[in-house]
């Protein structure tokens, strides 16, 4: 009797009847109904989220930011919720989401409180606030709802943060805009102030050398008029003898003026007194007349006279004015030489001190000159760093600012939905279930077999083989429904399918050498192995978040390598990975086999224990 015999006299054992028949059956569907059901119900459930009731509350109410600008920054967040249909959201008051959310009415409540926009308008101001969102959660409806719940609060506080991010650095990007502008025109203005300050350096020059000259010259004048003060006063006394002079001229002139008038006046009284003698003698007009002639010619040098003598008189007059008008000048004249003097003497210190002040004056113009430069330079160059923008360039350059990190997600493997990221571990949970059931059913060990005295090994493979065909149908079954009628698809069908069927012989051969060694006892260790491959073989969380005292099951336990195994076939990963997995999974159904041909040469000899075991399932 060889191994396929014993197994087929197992088979035919367990399938002797029509119940018998629904039984296998019914094993055959256990991982289907297990993996499949499971898988079925949480294919995707995020696709649903927009079926999960949530409340809105918004009270807050519009700001206004300090360029007059109005932002209601709470009722924009509201309507983009709204509107993203993301979840079932209804807009309702604090007090009735606090009290639905306790009824189970609503999973969660997103509330934005008064002064939202307030605060996020206080960017702006020195008067910084932080903006809040409350969530209101309640882990009695359901823990997952507020992990949900926290996850849509972190969405929408970074797409509030970076929308109010664009808008600071587009405010900032117009500073330096107008800052750039502003260093233009002072870098202008700077060259201008050069360029005169360049000018005021050649003119100072000029004005130091031409108030040198100045002083060289006042200082000459000053040596020649030092002795016009007293000259002028000799001078002005000597006018003024001059004038006195003339005065005394003038007057005798006056006198001699009047005496000519006196005999003028004489001549004429007499000629009357003539005439009117000569009338009274008898004598007639022409008789007169002749005698008057006579007399007239004696009278016209004085007449002659008169005149000469007034012309002198008034000419004496004028001689004594002008010399009296040249006296008062000398006067004044010698009254302000010594100011003058002064004036000269201190004109050509004050040119000395304009020539000193000048040459400081170039001096402070030459730094003046080459500090300009310098800031002009420094100016261009702040220029130069500030980049020219215009609009639609400071409005991608905040949008980066907002959001400098675009993510670029490049997938070695990539699982296509929720279900299909836990489906490698529930597949493989699955072979193992179906596998424990199993022998339920079947029996690890022939005693027929051990009875006719075969060989262990024969006898340990004769009890596996049936079991591992049932697991081909397992399997089978399982990933035709998996693949077909939950569409979770496999990157690799035929390597996923071989994979699964040495998975399920795996297992199976690990499940029978317990009940082969250890019987009832050992059926037990079965499941309690199953429950500590579910914490280690790290399925659904990565197995490096599991307490550390158990990160060795994980290397030890078959679980893992399964899980591993499907992953890079199901979702088309690193396929040298799998070669690691299979062998270490060879290596535990070859082990099991071995250990389970041990059993069984142990089982040849009979004890009271066998006869009689402590405890039967």
């Amino acid at each position: 009797m060889n191994s396929l015999r014993i197994a087929l006299t197992e088979l035919r054992r367990i399938t002797a009847g029509r119940l018998a028949k629904l039984v296998i059956v019914a094993l055959v569907l256990v991982p289907t109904l297990y993996a499949g059901l499971y898988l079925y119900a949480n294919h995707d459930p995020y696709a649903h989220f927009d079926e999960l009731p949530a409340a809105l509350v918004v009270e807050d109410t519009a700001a206004t930011t300090t360029d007059g600008t109005k932002i209601d920054a709470g009722r924009q967040v509201a309507d983009k919720l709204l509107k993203s249909g993301d979840f079932d959201w209804s807009e309702t008051s604090t007090a009735e989401a606090q009290r639905d959310i306790r009824e189970g009415d609503y999973y969660f409540a997103l509330r934005i409180p008064e002064g939202f926009s307030r605060s996020l308008s206080g960017a702006e101001r020195l008067d910084p606030e932080r903006a809040q969102i409350q969530v209101i959660t309640n882990d009695a409806n359901s823990y997952l709802s507020t992990t949900i719940a926290t996850n849509v609060t972190d969405k929408v506080r970074d797409a509030i943060a970076s929308e109010v991010s664009e808008q600071a650095a587009a405010n900032f990007l117009l500073g330096i805009s107008d800052l750039r502008s502003g260093l233009v025109k002072a870098a202008d203005g700077s060259a201008k102030l050069e360029k005169g300050a360049g000018t005021l350096r050649d003119g100072s020059g000029e004005l130091a050398t031409g108030a040198g000259e100045l002083g060289d010259g006042l200082s000459t004048i000053e040596g020649k008029v030092t002795d016009l003060p007293d000259k002028t006063r000799q001078l002005a006394d000597g006018a003024r003898q001059v004038s006195d002079g003339n005065d005394q001229i003038a007057a005798t002139g006056q006198r001699a003026r009047s005496a000519v008038d006196e005999a003028v006046a004489s001549y004429d009284a007499t000629r009357k007194d003539l005439d009117a003698r000569m009338k009274a003698q008898g004598l007639d007009d022409q008789e007169r007349a002749d005698v008057l002639a006579v007399y007239d010619r004696g009278g016209a040098p004085l007449d002659r006279v008169d005149q000469r003598v007034g012309d002198v008189s008034d000419r004496l007059d004028e001689l004594a004015s002008g010399a009296d008008q040249v006296a008062d000048g000398n006067e004044q004249l010698a009254d302000a030489m010594p100011d003058l003097v002064a004036g000269i003497s201190k004109a050509a210190d004050g040119a000395g001190e304009l020539s000193a002040g000048a040459t400081k004056l170039r001096a402070g113009a030459g730094r003046l000159t080459d500090g300009a430069g310098d800031l002009t330079k420094g100016l261009r160059d702040g220029v130069a760093q500030a980049p020219a923008t215009n609009e639609e360039l400071r409005k991608q350059i905040a949008s980066t600012i907002s959001d400098p990190v675009a993510i670029d997600s490049v997938s070695e493997a990539k699982a296509s939905s929720y279900g299909a990221g836990l489906a490698p571990f529930f597949l493989a949970l699955g072979a193992w279930i179906g596998g424990y059931v199993l022998f339920l059913l079947v029996r690890p060990i022939s005693s027929r077999a051990l009875a006719a005295n075969q060989t262990p090994l024969r006898v340990a493979l004769g009890g596996w083989i049936t079991p591992a065909l049932i697991g081909v149908a397992q399997m089978l079954v399982v990933l035709v429904v998996v693949g077909l009628a939950v569409d979770i698809t496999p990157a690799n069908w035929l390597g996923t399918l071989g994979f699964l069927l040495l998975i399920s012989a795996t297992f199976i051969a690990i499940v029978h050498m317990l009940n082969a060694l250890l019987g009832a006892p050992g059926q037990f260790l079965g499941l309690v192995l199953m429950v500590i491959q579910l914490v280690t073989a790290g399925g659904t969380f990565p197995w490096q978040t599991i307490p550390e005292p158990l990160h060795w099951l994980h290397h030890v336990l078959p679980m893992s390598y399964a899980v591993d195994g499907l992953r890079q076939l199901m979702y088309g990963g690193l396929s040298g990975r799998v070669v690691t997995d299979v062998l270490v999974l060879l290596a535990f159904l070859v082990g099991a086999l071995l250990v389970t041909g041990h059993g069984a040469r142990r089982q040849r000899v009979w004890t009271p224990k066998r006869v009689r075991p402590e405890i039967v399932l």
